[in-house]
C-alpha cells in the first residue's frame, strides 16, 4: 500500500511548548481534565482552575461534556510529557475546526477519535466551547488552511 499523499495531521508529534498560546492553554485544560477523570476526581473544577487564567471559565461546562464523551476513546498523555500524543493532536484539531470551520469538518475530526454516536453528541458542546473561547479572546489557529 502506498503511503505518499496521506495527510500529516496538524500538531502530530509537536512539542507542547511550541504551540501558540490558545492551543497551549487548551492542551493544559484537556490534560488537567483527563488526569482528574483518570484519578476519579471531579473534572469541572480542574478545568476551571486552568481556564481562570485567561478569563475563559465560561467554556468549562462545554469542555467537560466533550471530555466525558471522549474519555473512553482518548488516552491521556503521561505526566510531564512534553510532546503531544496523537489523541491530543486530534482533539486540538477538532476544537480548532469547531471554532473556525464548517461543522462537518469538526465532526470529521471527532470521528477520528470516537464512534459516530459519541462524536455527534459531542459536536454541540465542542462548538459551544469554541464560541466561549473566542469570546475570551482565544482564537485557535485554523490548521487546515
Amino acid at each position: 500500500m502506498a503511503t505518499h499523499g496521506l495527510p500529516i495531521w496538524p500538531w502530530t508529534q509537536s512539542e507542547a511548548d511550541e504551540l501558540p498560546p490558545p492551543e497551549r492553554l487548551l492542551l493544559d485544560v484537556l490534560r488537567s481534565g483527563m488526569m482528574a477523570a483518570a484519578k476519579g476526581h471531579p473534572v469541572l473544577p480542574a478545568l476551571r482552575l486552568v481556564l481562570v487564567t485567561e478569563d475563559a471559565v465560561s467554556a468549562a461546562p462545554a469542555l467537560d461534556m466533550v471530555l466525558r464523551l471522549a474519555q473512553r476513546h482518548v488516552s491521556p498523555a503521561p505526566p510531564f510529557h512534553s510532546g503531544l500524543t496523537d489523541d491530543e493532536a486530534a482533539l486540538l484539531l477538532a476544537f480548532a475546526l469547531g471554532q473556525r470551520a464548517p461543522r462537518r469538518e469538526a465532526l470529521a475530526a471527532l470521528l477520528r477519535l470516537m464512534p459516530a454516536p459519541e462524536a455527534t453528541a459531542a459536536l454541540p458542546a465542542l462548538l459551544q466551547a469554541g464560541s466561549c473561547l473566542r469570546r475570551a479572546g482565544l482564537l485557535l489557529r485554523n490548521p487546515l488552511r
